[in-house]
């Protein structure tokens, strides 16, 4: 079963997904009004149990970011041995995990386009698995990390290049531009570990293969990274990490590949499924 946001006959509804359409259930939860709601209550093997033997109520909708009230999103930063080789600074692993902030209006639905904005157009891809927490929790060691996710998504973790060099040590300004990346189509609850340790993430631009790798290789595994995140901030219901993105990004070709207006980006993993949107200049 998966679980989106998504918009039909201009209001918001949160849902099951079928495969012609979408079946309705936040009219019948109004203790959780959102998908966040719901996470947080931990209600999703309860909207499962609700959206058993329904019909479809909508098969004319949009996908909306499919947490779009997510209130804290942390990702990881150059989290791949190739990603660190391609700075080409000489570099060896890093000790620790960079991380930085993402907040939920740099994000757009699946089948809705980036945003070029007018300033700059060094618009890049990130393909990326993201993971919500399910469970609070702190201090959480790295053999009891999953028992804290409640579902997996998928993040095109859209970034302004040059905007990413305008501070020393920082890159939030580059990585929050108004639906400059995506995140969704929906959720897959988490319930075995394969689900992650045996994921291969592919990124493609017009049908060609740019990113391809599996989460095992990743330096900083997922467990890893819940464990290092709690250790400083007290993880929350509904919390989203972005969990790193493989070689391949345009920024990293000679010379960059930056989206263009009229470009498809899909981003995929067996087992959650196909994140894909278009490139539009700012109107």
């Amino acid at each position: 079963m998966k679980f989106a946001t998504y918009a039909a006959g201009g209001q918001t509804f949160y849902g099951a997904v079928a495969e012609d359409g979408m079946i309705a259930l936040s009219p019948e939860f109004p203790q959780w009004p959102t998908l966040l709601d719901a996470v947080a209550g931990d209600g999703l093997k309860a909207l499962a149990t609700a959206a058993r033997d329904k019909q479809v109520t909508h098969s004319d909708f949009t996908f909306e970011m499919v947490l779009p009230n997510a209130q804290r999103i942390v990702c990881v930063g150059v989290n791949f041995p190739d990603r660190n080789a391609e700075y080409k600074d000489g570099s060896a692993q890093p000790k620790y995990m960079s991380l930085f902030p993402r907040f939920a209006s740099g994000f757009t639905g699946h089948g809705q386009p980036l945003i070029r904005p007018p300033e700059n157009h060094t618009l890049d891809y990130e393909g990326e698995v993201a993971i919500v927490i399910g469970k609070s929790g702190r201090r959480i060691r790295a053999e009891d990390a999953y028992d804290h996710i409640a579902a997996l998504t998928l993040c095109n973790e859209g970034t302004i290049r040059d905007w990413v060099r305008h501070a020393k040590f920082n890159v939030t300004q580059g990585k929050n531009w108004d639906k400059s990346g995506a995140m969704g189509p929906w959720l897959v609850p988490f319930s075995d570990a394969a689900q992650l340790d045996e994921a291969r993430l592919i990124t493609r631009v017009n049908g060609e293969v740019r990113q391809d790798d599996y989460l095992k290789r990743m330096m900083f595994p997922i467990r890893e990274e819940i464990a290092y995140i709690s250790t400083f901030m007290t993880l929350q219901p509904g919390d989203i990490i972005v969990t790193g993105t493989p070689t391949g990004a345009g920024a990293r070709f000679d010379p960059p590949r930056y989206l263009k207006p009229g470009d498809v980006v899909e981003i995929e993993v067996e087992g959650i499924g196909i994140l894909r949107n278009g490139v539009e200049d700012e109107a």
